[in-house]
C-alpha cells in the first residue's frame, strides 16, 4: 500500500489510464488496444512495465460480459449497477465515519453532471468512496481522444476498488447525466470545452497546493453532515429523471443533480441562475483532470449546506462555498452550470409581442454628434473660520450670543405677524423638547424613544414655528425627524403610502402642535383613529405648556457633524409610492455651507419663504441654512397666498427682504392679482430664488414677472432659478451678479430633437420649440456629469440629453430600508465610452434630465418622473401640460389644474390628459377645447393623445399645498373612479402597433396545448360570420336601385320609413312606391336641370329626414354618385360651413342638392362672409321637384362600380373618405339583415346621424334592402325633447333600436321624474 502511495505517476496519467479502463469496460476499444495505449502511457515511469504489469495491474477489470449486463440494465430503466459493489458501500461508510473532506460548493457544469472534487490536487482520493451515485445514458460526443473523455476517468475512479493509501482522504460522488438530441451536440461540446479550459486552470491555481494536514484538521467538524448525506443518498437511489432533449430515461441518485422533478428532500436546494461570466482561458496541461476534481467537490459541498459548517460562507445566490474560492470562480462555474436546453417557461412564452406591429426607427431621426462630455466640477467649498462644526452648534451659538435676534416670523391669514420666534426662544424650547422626548416618553427603564430612533413631525403648513422647534429638538435629542403632511381624513390622497413609510422607518411617536392635534379626525371616544396603512402612533404635543422643564444639570450632547442620519425627507414617486431619503449630519452641514456660499447669505439678512418649510428648498433655506447664518425668515403660509397672491411681494417691501424663495406659480398668480399698486418697491431684493427652475416652462413666468415689476425696482439679475431633487439636494443655482447687462443663458431647442434626446438649436418662429433657461452652475463642492437614463450609466455626448448625476458630500445617502433601490440611485459609477470609471467615488442620480451648456451652465429639460416613452420617443409631461394650457388657458381649465400621465396599451405607453373644466363650461365648449388640444399636441409634439377627460371643478385629488395629486388621479382613471363629465377617446391616432391579422398556423406550436378538442395558447383560431348566401328574393339583385324598383312593384303600399317629430308624432312616412316616385323626380332634376352625366358626384346637404333618403336614391336612378354631408349649423355658421365646403371640394361634387331653407342659409350674409357663394358648385333646391318622370332610369352594369362616397371628420379635424362599391353595399346590407334578423314585418327605431358609417347605412339603405319599417328619430330633436327616443321605443314597443352614446346621455339626463310615464304604454 505504501508503494502505491509513493507512486510517481502524475494525476494526468492516472486519469488517462482510468479513461482507458472505462473505454475497455464499455467495449469502445479491444483488450489489445487497451494494453498498447496503457503501456505507452506508463513506459516513462515504469520502463520495464508491459501489458498489464506494473503498479496499476492490481485493478479488477470489468470484462465485456459485465459491460453488456450494465447496458441491458440501463435500457431497462433500473438502477445501473456499474457503480454498485460491496467494496464501494463499505468505503462510503468508512469515509463518512472518518469525516475528513472539506467541501467547496462549485455547482455542476453545463452538462448537468455531478462530479467530485478533492480539496487537494496532490491528495488523491479513492474514487470508489462516493456516498452519492447517479447514471444516465452516456452521450457519444467526441471530445479530444475519444467518446466521453471528460467523464470516463471519473466513472472509472468511482467503479474501481480503493487501492490508494489512507493518507489520501476524501469523498467523491459522480453523476453522468449527459443527454443529447438533434442540435444539442455542438452546444454541449462548447460548454465542455469551456469547462476544460476555464475551470481547471482556476482550480489548479487556487486549490492545487492544499496540504493534507489542513484536511485532516477538519475531521471533528463534519461527522454529522456526512452521515446526513449518506442517509439522504440511500433514499435517492431509485429516483428517476426524464431528459427532455433526448427522450431517454436516466437514473440519478446524487443529491445535488438537476432533475426535471426534484424529490421532496431537495426542497432547500438553490436553483438560481447567476450571471454569465466566462472571461477566462487557460492552456494548463492539468486542466483536464482538475476540472473533475473541482466539479465533484462542488457537488458534495452544495449537498451539505443545510447541515451546518462554521467555516463555510454563502455567495449572493445562496450557494455555500469555501472561503478559498473567489467570487469570479463561482460566477464562472455557475454560468457553465446553466443547462443548454431552453428553460421550461420559454415553451410557454406568450407570442403576443411577435404579433404587434414593430415600430420602425426613423432613418432621418437626429442623433448626437458632439464629443463625449467631461464631468463639471463646482467651485471649491470655501473654508470659513467661523462656520460651526454642526447645525446644533450654530443654534447654540446664536441662542446664547444673540437670544433676542428674530429667527422666524409666522403670519396669519390676514397677513399680520402671528408670532416672532427669537433664537433664544428656539434654543430653550428645543432643549426642553429634546429632554421630554428622551425622558418623558415611556418609563425610565424602557423609554419609547432612544437616540437614533425615528419620530414623525406632523405640523400644518401655517405653523412653521412649532415645526422648527420640533425639528431642532429632534436634532438635539439625536433622534431622526421624519416630516410628513397632516392627515386631514382617513382617505387622504397618498395617506396610505405615507403610513407605509412610517411603518418601514419604525416610527411609533408623532410630534404635533396643540392646534393640529385638536384638528385631527377623532373617533366617538375622542381618540385619534389609526389612519389607513399607518402604524399605531403615540401623538405627542410639543407646546411648552405640555412639557416638563429639564433639570439644571441636563444639557444636550452637541457633537461635530458625523455620518449619523440627521433627518428623513419623504419623496413621492411616479407610481405614488413614498420613499424616505436619509440625509446625514455631515451632508446637512455641508449642504448649508454650499448654499451659504452660492447665495452669499450673511448674518441678520431677511428672507421671505413662500415654499413648503417641511421639505426641499423651503426646508433647506428657510429652516436649516437660515439658522446657520442667523437670518430672519418671514414664512408666508399657503392659506394666505390663496387669499392674497400678492402677500409675499408686500412682505418683501415691508421687511425690505434681501432674499425671497418662491415657485413660478407664485410669480404667475402675483401677476394675475397685480393691479398697478404704486407702493411696491422690490429694489431691496438681491436674490429671487425660483425653486422650480428645473421646470423648463418656468421661464415664461420669470420673463413676465420681470417685465411687469422691472419698473418697481426689480433687477434682471435678481431672478435666480435653481435645480434640486430630494436625492441630490441642491444640484445647481444661478448666482446673482452685479453686472445686470449680461443676460442669463437660454436656448431655443427643437421639440422633435428633444424627443430623441438630442439638443438641436432652433428659432423662436417655429411652433415646436422649447425655450429653456439655465439654472446656474454646479453648487460648490460638487461634481456633476450627465449619463444615459437607461442601462449602463455611460457619459452622454455634449449635445445629448441625459440624467444628471452628482458626486458630493452634500447629498442624500439612501432610501431608508430599501437596499436595492438605494444601490441603483445612490451608488452609481458613471463610465466613459472606453469603459473607464469617471471617478472612484459614487454618484447620486438626481432624476433631472438635461445637458451642460457653454461655460458650465446647467440646463434642465425635464424630469425622469415626467418622462413618457411613446414609440421610442421621449416626451415630457410638463411640455404637454404647457401645450394644453396654451389653448385658451385662462378661459377653460379651472385654476390650471391639469394632469398628464401615461398608461400601457399594447406594450407601449399612451398619453392621457385629465383636466378640471370651469363650472360654467358648456358641452360644446368642452369638445371644442378638447379638439383644439388634440390638434395642438399632434402638431407640436408629433404624438397622439389616447384619452382626454374633463372633470368638474374641484374634483381632482390634491396635495396638501393645493397641487394635483398625479398618482392618485392615474389610479382613479385605471379603476374607473374618475367620473369625467366629458371624454374624448382617440385610440386610432396613437395606437399604431395594432396586432397583425390572424394567420392560420401550419401546425400546433410549442406555445399551444390541447384542451379537449380545442387548441389554446396559439393564435391559430379563426373567427368568421355566417355565410352570406342568397336566401330571399331581393338577394338576386346586385344593385340597391333595382331592389327599390322591385319593392315598388311587389309591395307598393308597404311603409318603409316613418319620421317622428319632436313631440313624438309621425310627421311623414314613405311607402315603397312613394319613395320610388320621389326618387324618379329627383333623377329627372339631376338629368334635365343640372345636366349631370353618369358618374358625376352629387353632394346631398340635408338635415336628417326623408328628403335625404329620396335624394340618395334619386342620385342612383340618375347614375350619379351621392355624398351625404352634414348641413351647417345655423347658430355656428363660421365654424361648420368650412367643413361642408371642404367635403364638397375634396369629393369633386358637380352640384349640391339641398332644401330651400339651407339654400337661403348658404346665401346669407354670415355664410357669404365665411365662404363666398360664387365658390359653390350649382345648388339645387329639391323642395320644388319636376313632376314628370325621367326618360329612362340608369341601370348599372358593373357591381364593382362606385355606389357612394362616405366622408367623415375625425376629432382631430382630419377628413377621411371611403369609396363604397355596389358589391360592398349589398354585402353590408345583407350582413346587417342576417345579424339583426330584419324582415318586412319588423320595426326598428333609429336615432343616429345619417351622414357616414353605420348611421347612414341604417338610415338610408337597410330598409330598402330588408323591407323592414324604420322609425326615424332625428338626434337634433332630442335637444328640445330629451325623452323622445325612449318614449318612442316604449310606446311603440319597438324590439330593436340603434342609438349613439350622445343620444343615450341626452335622454337619461332629465328623465328622473319621468320614469313612471315611460313605464306606461299601450295595453
Amino acid at each position: 500500500m505504501a508503494d502505491r502511495d509513493a507512486s510517481p505517476i502524475p494525476l494526468e496519467i492516472r486519469a488517462r489510464l482510468a479513461e482507458l479502463e472505462l473505454e475497455l469496460s464499455e467495449g469502445d476499444i479491444t483488450q489489445k488496444g487497451y494494453e498498447k495505449k496503457r503501456s505507452k502511457l506508463i513506459r516513462a515511469y515504469f520502463p520495464h512495465a508491459g501489458g498489464m504489469e506494473g503498479p496499476m495491474s492490481h485493478r479488477a477489470p470489468l470484462g465485456p460480459p459485465s459491460a453488456a449486463r450494465f447496458h441491458r440494465r440501463r435500457t431497462s430503466g433500473t438502477r445501473d449497477e456499474r457503480y454498485r459493489s460491496d467494496v464501494h458501500t463499505e468505503a462510503v461508510q468508512a469515509v463518512l465515519a472518518r469525516h475528513v473532506e472539506r467541501k467547496v460548493a462549485v455547482p455542476m457544469p453545463s452538462k448537468r453532471r455531478s462530479l467530485v472534487v478533492q480539496t487537494s490536487m496532490d491528495a488523491y482520493t479513492p474514487p470508489g468512496l462516493s456516498p452519492l451515485c447517479s447514471d444516465s445514458s452516456s452521450g457519444s460526443e467526441e471530445e479530444g481522444g475519444g467518446p466521453g473523455d471528460d467523464m470516463s476517468a471519473m466513472e472509472h475512479w468511482m467503479s474501481r476498488p480503493s487501492h490508494l493509501g489512507p493518507a489520501h482522504l476524501g469523498s467523491t460522488s459522480s453523476s453522468s447525466s449527459s443527454t443529447q438530441s438533434g442540435g444539442s451536440g455542438n452546444a454541449g461540446r462548447l460548454a465542455d470545452s469551456l469547462a476544460h479550459t476555464h475551470i481547471s486552470h482556476l482550480a489548479h491555481t487556487h486549490l492545487g497546493h492544499t496540504h493534507l494536514g489542513q484536511l485532516h484538521h477538519q475531521q471533528s467538524h463534519l461527522s454529522q453532515s456526512h452521515h446526513g448525506i449518506g442517509h439522504l443518498s440511500l433514499k435517492r437511489k431509485g429516483a428517476l429523471s426524464v431528459a427532455e432533449n433526448g427522450g431517454s430515461l436516466r437514473r440519478s441518485c446524487e443529491f445535488g443533480s438537476d432533475m426535471l422533478w426534484p424529490p421532496p428532500l431537495e426542497s432547500d436546494e438553490n436553483h438560481s441562475a447567476p450571471p454569465d461570466v466566462t472571461g477566462y482561458s487557460s492552456d494548463s496541461p492539468h486542466s483536464h483532470t482538475e476540472r473533475h476534481h473541482m466539479a465533484n467537490m462542488g457537488t458534495i459541498a452544495r449537498n451539505t449546506q443545510k447541515y451546518g459548517n462554521a467555516e463555510r460562507m454563502e455567495t449572493g445566490d445562496g450557494v455555500p462555498v469555501s472561503s478559498r474560492v473567489s467570487a469570479k470562480i463561482q460566477q464562472l462555474v455557475n454560468t457553465l452550470k446553466q443547462p443548454r436546453r431552453p428553460p421550461l417557461r420559454e415553451f410557454f412564452v406568450d407570442d403576443f409581442d411577435e404579433l404587434l406591429e414593430v415600430q420602425q426607427q426613423d432613418p432621418n431621426q437626429p442623433r448626437p454628434e458632439g464629443a463625449e462630455m467631461m464631468p463639471v466640477r463646482g467651485e471649491a467649498l470655501g473654508v470659513v473660520t467661523n462656520w460651526p462644526p454642526s447645525l446644533e452648534a450654530a443654534l447654540q451659538r446664536w441662542g446664547t450670543i444673540s437670544p433676542k435676534a428674530p429667527c422666524l416670523t409666522s403670519l396669519d391669514t390676514a397677513g399680520k405677524p402671528l408670532y416672532v420666534l427669537t433664537y433664544g426662544k428656539l434654543w430653550s424650547r428645543s432643549i426642553k423638547l429634546a429632554y421630554n422626548i428622551l425622558h418623558k416618553l415611556g418609563s425610565k427603564q424602557e423609554p419609547m424613544v432612544r437616540p437614533g430612533d425615528r419620530v414623525a413631525l406632523v405640523f400644518p403648513n401655517n405653523d412653521p414655528v412649532a415645526f422648527m422647534v420640533a425639528f431642532y429638538g429632534c436634532l438635539l435629542a439625536e433622534v431622526v425627524p421624519v416630516p410628513i403632511e397632516v392627515p386631514l381624513s382617513r382617505k387622504d390622497a397618498g395617506s396610505q403610502q405615507i403610513g407605509f413609510l412610517l411603518g418601514s422607518c419604525g416610527v411609533t411617536v408623532a410630534l404635533t402642535s396643540d392646534a393640529c392635534h385638536k384638528g385631527l379626525p377623532k373617533s366617538a371616544t375622542g381618540e385619534i383613529p389609526q389612519f389607513k396603512g399607518w402604524p399605531k402612533l403615540l401623538w405627542f404635543v410639543t407646546e411648552s405648556k405640555h412639557l416638563s422643564k429639564p433639570p439644571r444639570d441636563w444639557f444636550p450632547h452637541i457633537k461635530d457633524a458625523n455620518n449619523d442620519t440627521a433627518y428623513i425627507e419623504y419623496k413621492t414617486c411616479k407610481d405614488g409610492s413614498v420613499l424616505g431619503v436619509t440625509v446625514t449630519r455631515i451632508a446637512l452641514l455641508t449642504h448649508c455651507q454650499a448654499l451659504t456660499q452660492s447665495c452669499s447669505y450673511t448674518e441678520a439678512e431677511t428672507i421671505v419663504n413662500v415654499l413648503d418649510f417641511k421639505k426641499d428648498v423651503g426646508l433647506w433655506n428657510g429652516i436649516l441654512t437660515s439658522v446657520m447664518n442667523m437670518m430672519h425668515v418671514i414664512s408666508v403660509p399657503y392659506s394666505l397666498m390663496k387669499v392674497n397672491p400678492l402677500s409675499w411681494i408686500q412682505k418683501v417691501c415691508q421687511y425690505k427682504a434681501k432674499v425671497a424663495c418662491v415657485k413660478s406659480r407664485d410669480m404667475h398668480w402675483a401677476l394675475v392679482a397685480h393691479k398697478d399698486q404704486k407702493d411696491i418697491n422690490l429694489s431691496s431684493l438681491r436674490m429671487l430664488l425660483v425653486a422650480d427652475g428645473s421646470n423648463p416652462w418656468s421661464i415664461s413666468s420669470c420673463d413676465a414677472f420681470l417685465n411687469v415689476f422691472q419698473t418697481k425696482g426689480l433687477r434682471a439679475d435678481v431672478i435666480c432659478p435653481c435645480a434640486s431633487s430630494p436625492e441630490a439636494l441642491t444640484v445647481a443655482i444661478r448666482r446673482s451678479v452685479e453686472d445686470s447687462s449680461q443676460p442669463p443663458g437660454r436656448g431655443v431647442l427643437s421639440m422633435q430633437g428633444l424627443t430623441y434626446s438630442v439638443v438641436r438649436v432652433d428659432t423662436e418662429e417655429r411652433l415646436s420649440v422649447l425655450t429653456v433657461q439655465d439654472v446656474g452652475t454646479v453648487t460648490p463642492g460638487g461634481l456633476v456629469c450627465v449619463v444615459k437614463p437607461e442601462g449602463i450609466p455611460q457619459l452622454c455626448q455634449t449635445d445629448e440629453i441625459g440624467e444628471f448625476c452628482v458626486c458630493s458630500i452634500a447629498t442624500g445617502t439612501s432610501y431608508y430600508g430599501l437596499t436595492g433601490m438605494t444601490k441603483n440611485t445612490f451608488e452609481v459609477y458613471p463610465v466613459s465610452s472606453s469603459g473607464g470609471l469617471v471617478s472612484e467615488y459614487a454618484f447620486v442620480r438626481t432624476g433631472l434630465l438635461g445637458f451642460i451648456g457653454p461655460g458650465g451652465l446647467v440646463f434642465i429639460t425635464g424630469k425622469m418622473d415626467g418622462l413618457i416613452m411613446v414609440s421610442g420617443r421621449r416626451h415630457n409631461a410638463d411640455d404637454i401640460v404647457a401645450t394644453a394650457l396654451a389653448v385658451e388657458p385662462m378661459k377653460f381649465v379651472y385654476r390650471g389644474r391639469i394632469a398628464v400621465f401615461s398608461v400601457t396599451v399594447l406594450r407601449d405607453e399612451r398619453i392621457v390628459v385629465v383636466a378640471e373644466q370651469r363650472p360654467d363650461s358648456t358641452e360644446e365648449d368642452s369638445f371644442q377645447w378638447m379638439s383644439r388640444v388634440l390638434q395642438a399636441i399632434d402638431s407640436i409634439h408629433g404624438v397622439g393623445v389616447f384619452c382626454l377627460a374633463l372633470v368638474p371643478a374641484n374634483t381632482l385629488p390634491k396635495t396638501p399645498l393645493g397641487g394635483i395629486h398625479l398618482s392618485e388621479i392615474k389610479q382613479l382613471y385605471l379603476e374607473g373612479g374618475l367620473h369625467p363629465c366629458n371624454v374624448l377617446m382617440c385610440p386610432h391616432t396613437c395606437v399604431t402597433n395594432l396586432p397583425k391579422p390572424r394567420q392560420k398556423q401550419p401546425e400546433i406550436g410549442p406555445a399551444s396545448v390541447m384542451v379537449g378538442n380545442l387548441v389554446s395558447g396559439k393564435r391559430i383560431a379563426q373567427a368568421s360570420g355566417r355565410d352570406l348566401g342568397q336566401t330571399d328574393d331581393n338577394d338576386q339583385f346586385l344593385f340597391l336601385s333595382e331592389v327599390l324598383q322591385w319593392r315598388a312593384q311587389t309591395t307598393p303600399d308597404h311603409i318603409l320609413y316613418t319620421l317622428l317629430s319632436s313631440r313624438g308624432a309621425v310627421s311623414s312616412s314613405l311607402t315603397c312606391l312613394q319613395l320610388h316616385k320621389r326618387a324618379e323626380r329627383v333623377a329627372a332634376l339631376l338629368m334635365e336641370r343640372a345636366g349631370l352625366q353618369e358618374g358625376d358626384h352629387v353632394a346631398l346637404v340635408y338635415p336628417p329626414g326623408i328628403d335625404l333618403i329620396a335624394a340618395f336614391y334619386g342620385s342612383l336612378y340618375a347614375g350619379c354618385v351621392p355624398i351625404t354631408v352634414r348641413p351647417p349649423h345655423p347658430q355656428n355658421i363660421a365654424t361648420t360651413l368650412p367643413t361642408v365646403k371642404m367635403i364638397v371640394e375634396v369629393s369633386h361634387s358637380a352640384c349640391v342638392m339641398t332644401t330651400a331653407v339651407i339654400c337661403k342659409l348658404l346665401r346669407s350674409k354670415e355664410a357669404t362672409a365665411t365662404v363666398d357663394i360664387r365658390n359653390w358648385p350649382p345648388v339645387l333646391d329639391t323642395d320644388d321637384l319636376p313632376k314628370k318622370k325621367p326618360p329612362a332610369l340608369y341601370k348599372p352594369t358593373n357591381p364593382d362600380g362606385l355606389a357612394y362616397l362616405d366622408f367623415s371628420v375625425s376629432t382631430t379635424g382630419m377628413l377621411a373618405g371611403v369609396q363604397m362599391s355596389h358589391n360592398a353595399v349589398g354585402a353590408f346590407c345583407r350582413s346587417v339583415k342576417l345579424q339583426c334578423e330584419l324582415y318586412p314585418s319588423r320595426e326598428v327605431a333609429i336615432c343616429l346621424d345619417p351622414y357616414c358609417g353605420l348611421g347612414f347605412v341604417l338610415w338610408c339603405l337597410c330598409s330598402v334592402y330588408s323591407g323592414h319599417q324604420s322609425i326615424l328619430i332625428p338626434p337634433v330633436e332630442l335637444e328640445s325633447n330629451p325623452a323622445l327616443w325612449l318614449l318612442a321605443v316604449s310606446q311603440l314597443r319597438v324590439r330593436d333600436t340603434f342609438c349613439s352614446y350622445s343620444v343615450m346621455e341626452l335622454c337619461t339626463k332629465g328623465l328622473g321624474l319621468q320614469t313612471e310615464a315611460l313605464k306606461i304604454g299601450p295595453h
